[in-house]
């Protein structure tokens, strides 16, 4: 039976790049602009550009949960998809949450595929840093490992 793996890596706080290491300083002031009434976990997202630049994002809950937006896709909405000559870098989460669990945060599947939707459009890898409230941050190189066999738009007849 085939098998699929991919490479990730545990980072130190003080081994970061100086671009992530603020990326992850913004999503962490993202999350105290999160609204979340009702589950209490904060989520912030800081989406670095090639041009040095940041997009941040918080999560918004709604009592109609799938009205709701993550954190990440606050953050991408706000990126101008017509402008071809910016492109994602790197997207930062982190989250605050009065529960016990103190893990590294995984992109949700509908950030994920949005985050791959912008893979695809850029033609470039975007790395994913994931990091729990205690700084201990996971790596991914490319947003693409997180969804294997992904839905994009060659799928889709263009004309």
């Amino acid at each position: 039976m085939p098998t699929y793996s991919f490479q990730f890596e545990k980072i130190n706080l003080g081994d970061l790049a100086p671009s992530i290491a603020q990326a992850l300083v913004l999503a962490k002031a993202a999350c105290e602009k999160a609204y979340a009434p009702y589950s209490h976990f904060k989520v912030g997202s800081a989406v670095l550009l090639d041009d040095g630049t940041y997009i941040v994002g918080s999560n918004h809950e709604n009592a109609a949960y799938p009205a709701g937006i993550c954190a990440e896709r606050a953050a991408l909405s706000s990126l101008d998809m017509s402008d071809h000559q910016r492109k994602v870098e790197a997207i930062v989460i982190t989250y605050q949450s009065e529960s016990e669990m103190k893990d590294p945060l995984s992109p949700c599947g509908i950030c994920r595929q949005s985050i791959a939707e912008i893979q695809h459009w850029q033609k470039a890898p975007i790395a994913i840093y994931m990091c729990s409230p205690l700084d201990e941050i996971i790596k991914v190189a490319d947003a693409i490992h997180l969804l294997p066999f992904g839905f994009n738009n060659d799928y889709l007849k263009m004309d």
